[in-house]
């Protein structure tokens, strides 16, 4: 299963999983982007589901419909850019109900339900926002740090059914976010200057390292934040 898969990374993720075989549960909130995203499928057995991580009726929904998995990557995420100062209550709301809220509770429905096969994994999608910081955007750097420290306590509890639990932690990647965060093409390139292979990521470059995690060649891996960086990171 993977949320978010209506677009950008979760897109690509689905995609490049139903490649190597994989038979795809996408979701997302949006129903015709999710039939997009499900036309690109290679192979059969394929099905979307929609649901908003946002809401609880929703998650509880898609646990119900949903078979027993062999991986899950909790791709969907939103976020707010503001200064500090000017941070409202509802816009903690907004990004942690999604990003982090949303996330605990379908993995715990999830397994309350023993909808995670002995032996699976369980894949979270994080942001080296966590460890770099950037004026304005201490609300989602700050999900995604709770989503790393809640990862890892899963990978603890949950070694003894076998499951595993990772993250990737992605720089920027290109996405229609990135014309959102830069007013001129001189911000743009002075930000992609950071980066040591001179890039930002592609979401293939995100999916790749996910299905390694999700793969039998990580079967001995659990609890570690895969950084995929471009070597963002190094400066």
């Amino acid at each position: 299963m993977v949320t978010g898969a209506s677009s950008g990374i979760g897109q690509v993720i689905a995609i490049e999983c139903a490649k190597m075989g994989a038979n795809i549960i996408a979701t997302g909130r949006n129903e015709e982007r999710l039939n997009e995203t499900l036309n690109q499928l290679e192979g059969s057995g394929h099905q979307m589901i929609i649901a908003d991580m946002s809401v609880q009726e929703d998650i509880n929904a898609l646990v119900e419909q949903c078979p027993v998995l062999d991986g899950l990557v909790h791709n969907a995420g939103t976020a707010v850019g503001k200064p500090a100062s000017y941070v409202k209550l509802e816009d903690l709301q907004y990004v942690y109900q999604t990003n982090v809220y949303g996330v605990a509770l379908l993995t715990k429905g999830l397994l309350r339900k023993k909808k995670m096969a002995k032996g699976s994994s369980i894949v979270f999608n994080s942001s080296i926002s966590t460890y770099i910081s950037a004026a304005g955007w201490s609300v989602y750097a700050s999900s995604k740090a709770a989503i790393n420290a809640y990862m890892r306590t899963c990978a603890l509890e949950l070694g003894t059914k076998g499951i595993r639990c990772n993250s990737v932690v992605p720089g920027m990647v290109e996405t229609d976010i990135i014309n959102s965060l830069f007013f001129t093409d001189e911000g743009n390139q002075s930000s992609m200057d950071q980066y040591p292979l001179g890039r930002y990521g592609k979401p293939a470059d995100i999916a790749y390292g996910i299905i390694y995690l999700l793969s039998d060649a990580s079967t001995w891996v659990t609890g570690t934040e895969l950084v995929i960086d471009g070597g963002r990171m190094l400066k």
